[in-house]
């Protein structure tokens, strides 16, 4: 099977982990992760936000690394893409107002390809009508009413879980990464098999 292309909408401080966890995991197997920020351009740099949680009310924030983007947002055709990514963090809250994320985010809905949302990120799709209408969807606690007022059914995944839905895959955050992709995956059809090479140089050297 051919690595597919996966289009991660990000914006200043958005969440470090679910950038560069997301991206690299993606790349190790293959798929091309192209990421973009209104306005910003290949080369240009993203700061990141590290949200933590340490026993207070509500998550803390410190500041990130530092993300290198991939890929400049004017040249991004939605077309050219087989998944669309919204990474969490701070950055949501602000890039979901902007129609050019907004115009992304309805093609991939249109045409039914899979979309992906983790933690805040789910804001950016309920800011375009439909999306999440009729769909279950996980994302951060907070983000519960939202979820609802946008016609979507809230699911309270453990922190380290995911949930899917058709082609919708979510989860609460960072923690939750390894479940999340492992889905991801998934719906994009990519397959990991252990073992297989080994046993084939064992054949041949028999």
């Amino acid at each position: 099977m051919a690595g597919k292309k996966i289009l991660m909408l990000v914006g200043e401080f958005s969440e470090e982990y679910e950038i560069f966890v997301f991206e690299q995991a993606m790349h190790a197997v293959g798929h091309t992760v192209h990421v973009v920020c209104p306005d910003k351009k290949a080369g240009d740099v993203l700061k990141t936000s590290l949200h933590d949680f340490e026993g207070h009310q509500t998550y803390t924030e410190k500041l990130g690394h530092d993300y290198i983007l991939n890929k400049t947002f004017a040249e991004v055709n939605p077309a050219d893409y087989d998944a669309v990514y919204a990474a969490g963090g701070r950055g949501p809250e602000y890039i979901r107002t902007d129609k050019r994320v907004q115009a992304l985010v309805r093609h991939f809905h249109e045409t039914g390809k899979p979309i992906f949302t983790i933690c805040h990120g789910v804001q950016i799709l309920i800011a375009v009508d439909g999306v999440v209408r009729g769909k279950e969807v996980a994302a951060l606690q907070y983000c519960e009413p939202e979820v609802t007022l946008a016609g979507g059914t809230y699911i309270d995944v453990a922190p380290t879980g995911a949930h899917v839905d058709g082609n919708l895959v979510s989860a609460k955050g960072w923690p939750g990464l390894a479940a999340f992709m492992r889905e991801c995956l998934k719906v994009l059809g990519t397959e990991i098999r252990h073992g297989e090479a080994l046993m084939r140089d064992d054949r041949k050297a028999a």
